[in-house]
């Protein structure tokens, strides 16, 4: 019998190898990404500026609208 984890969404057993893992279903998937939109899930503790690696700067890249013709 494979392993399986309740749906984060609905709590229906999924297996560890089910193509939607960790969900049950699309829908269960589409519901989880709408809560992410709508705001409904948030990140408790914002990131500080120690908490990020540094990011090299880099140069603007030219847009077509900078070009003089």
């Amino acid at each position: 019998m494979a392993q399986t984890i309740p749906c984060p969404i609905c709590g229906k057993p999924v297996a560890f190898d089910d193509p939607d893992m960790p969900f049950c279903s699309d829908r269960c998937r589409l519901i989880d990404l709408g809560n992410w939109a709508s705001e409904k899930y948030v990140i408790s503790t914002p990131a500080g500026p120690n908490d990020l690696e540094e990011i090299p700067e880099t140069q603007p890249q030219e847009s077509p609208k900078d070009r003089v013709q």
